[in-house]
């Protein structure tokens, strides 16, 4: 039996890789306490199960849901653009997702032919990396490093790399890095995309979860950023709905459209209820947002206090559910994360998992629960 070369080509998928080591503590008897996956422990806001539970009893529901949302759906997301001075036409400007990871992987399928390449943050999420892959693609990485914070220096991408590369993907607030676009960074990218007729695509999961008074902007706040565009949102971190897969892609309306074909060839819509269920979210009350901030808030400055108190030299992120903690002398990423597993019954993300660049850190996640978290944390103390 043979595959593809693109089969051949992909590592094991991280998340997956993490499924598999708590599986396998838990079966030897260890109390495991996963601070790997950024999925959110509290509930979905009330009213929104409420209006999911109200829409399901609608067999018009039931039936085919649109390939492009709903124009309700698409208008709400544009009205949340809309109130950070961002207009979207909802009809061509915006393509509801089964969550943002399909889009990316339908993004890669448009806009890249057989050698062509993306260029990808290192260290940056997995998916960008593979996406290219199966796409026949090649990806092409972009450091960030600490001496930058963690923002891309695109003055110094190569005039090898720019050959054939045809995409340029950012993230900010950034995974793993919790880093924050610099002032200018957003101006920086559209000039560069417009230079080397690159598309750039910004992944904006974690649009709302900013602290200290820090908001973080959307690319299509710089003035012509739709010329060259795509912006990729989801509600799962802001309203705690990872398992209910929903999102969208706006931006550019070529690209939406080239997106679109992908998505009627090999994909379908999203659940009629779950997409008012998605309107209620993004239209109601947002006091819900404001109170997992704050959780989020509480918990980061517990990690940094907590690993700054044992000699970890921990940055303060301003932004995502997320803390990137450079490991002690003498690791690695893969040495500390193993010892913290075998010795302290903990899971966290090596650094290197998500590019080269990487190497030297590890990502704790806040998506857990404040006594678990402070557990976690004390058994990494004991074992330092």
């Amino acid at each position: 039996m043979e595959f593809t070369r693109r089969i051949e080509q992909l590592p094991p998928y991280l998340f997956a890789e993490i499924d598999r080591k708590i599986a396998a503590k838990k079966a030897a008897g260890v109390d495991v306490i996963s601070l790997g996956i950024g999925d959110p422990v509290e509930a979905t806001p009330q009213h929104v199960i409420d209006e999911l539970c109200a829409a399901a009893q609608d067999p018009v529901n039931h039936r085919y849901p649109s390939y492009y949302g709903m124009p309700a759906f698409r208008e709400a997301i544009a009205r949340s653009y809309k109130r950070r001075g961002v207009d979207l036409d909802p009809d061509s400007e915006i393509l509801p997702l089964i969550g943002s990871k399909e889009g990316l992987a339908h993004m890669f399928l448009a806009l890249l032919d057989e050698g062509d390449a993306a260029l990808i943050p290192d260290p940056g999420y997995p998916v960008y990396q593979t996406g290219a892959i199966l796409a026949g693609g090649e990806a092409r990485f972009m450091p960030l490093t600490v001496e930058n914070d963690f923002n891309p220096r695109f003055s110094d991408i190569s005039a090898a790399d720019l050959d054939r590369a045809k995409l340029a993907l950012m993230n900010y607030p950034n995974n793993p890095t919790a880093a924050i676009a610099k002032p200018g960074l957003y101006e920086e990218a559209v000039a560069f995309a417009r230079d080397n007729n690159i598309v750039i695509a910004n992944d904006f999961a974690y649009s709302e979860i900013t602290f200290d008074g820090y908001r973080a902007p959307s690319i299509f706040e710089v003035p012509g950023a739709k010329d060259v565009a795509i912006e990729f949102n989801s509600l799962s971190k802001t309203y705690n709905m990872t398992g209910w897969r929903i999102g969208w892609v706006a931006g550019n309306a070529k690209v939406i459209e080239a997106m679109g074909r992908v998505k009627t060839n090999v994909d379908s819509g999203i659940f009629n209820a779950v997409q008012l269920a998605g309107i209620a979210a993004l239209d109601g009350p947002q006091d819900c947002v404001a109170e997992m901030v704050e959780i989020y808030r509480r918990r980061r400055d517990i990690v940094v206090d907590t690993l700054g108190a044992i000699g970890l030299d921990v940055n303060r992120p301003k932004g995502t559910v997320f803390v990137w903690v450079p490991v002690p002398d003498g690791h690695t990423s893969e040495s500390f994360a193993n010892l913290v597993l075998e010795q302290a019954g903990v899971v966290v993300p090596p650094g290197n998992a998500y590019g080269p660049h990487g190497e030297g850190y590890i990502r704790i996640s806040l998506t857990v629960k404040d006594d678990r978290l402070e557990e976690a944390l004390e058994r990494i103390k004991q074992h330092l």
